[in-house]
């Protein structure tokens, strides 16, 4: 398996990339964080084939959001340290009617994600539109939709949560963009 080359600084992660410079051979990390149940799923991408490795949700029962937001870091470090992935997919943030619950989740979001940070893995983020529409076919797709996509696709028998199936679909959003980007590249590279 060749190995993705790890950025040597918090800065470098955020580097645009060049064309091209993702490996076919990865592991993903996707996050659908909240601060009750963050998501994970952990697939990997071998050429065309999206493999399921793992997946659950990280449930919280910390009394303050504090408390919620380091059992939040902690699962995800272990999950990081556990299964080391070169790449982290996680849902942008998106802005709701309720601006306390947006903070909340992005509070949630940011403590999943800096605990990959010592891992130091590639970062890519998704709207949930753009997630169901890479799954499902429709950006207006419905939850139950998504769940019976993500077995259906990954070949996975029995029941799956719904938060460990909305983490499938973000790691599975983002092996399909990786590999369509690859394409892109490789189409680039035959014209010029």
């Amino acid at each position: 398996m060749r190995r993705l080359r790890r950025p040597q600084s918090l800065a470098e992660l955020a580097l645009p990339q060049r064309p091209g410079a993702l490996p076919a051979h990865v592991r993903i990390l996707g996050l659908d964080p909240g601060s009750q149940r963050t998501g994970y799923a952990i697939v990997e991408t071998q050429a065309t084939r999206v493999a399921y490795i793992a997946s659950g949700a990280i449930r919280t029962r910390g009394e303050s959001l504090a408390e919620r937001l380091q059992e939040i870091f902690a699962g995800v470090e272990a999950l990081a340290s556990e299964f080391r992935p070169d790449e982290v997919a996680i849902e942008r943030v998106f802005m709701s009617r309720n601006a306390d619950s947006a903070l909340k989740l992005g509070q949630a979001r940011g403590a999943a994600l800096s605990a990959t940070f010592a891992n130091r893995p590639r970062v890519f983020e998704y709207a949930p539109r753009e997630v169901k529409l890479a799954v499902v076919g429709t950006g207006g797709a419905q939850k139950e939709q998504v769940q019976l996509m993500v077995k259906r696709l990954l070949n996975i028998a029995g029941p799956l949560a719904e938060d460990a199936a909305d983490a499938l679909a973000i790691a599975m959003c983002h092996a399909h963009s990786r590999r369509l980007q690859g394409l892109v590249s490789l189409a680039v590279g035959v014209v010029r």
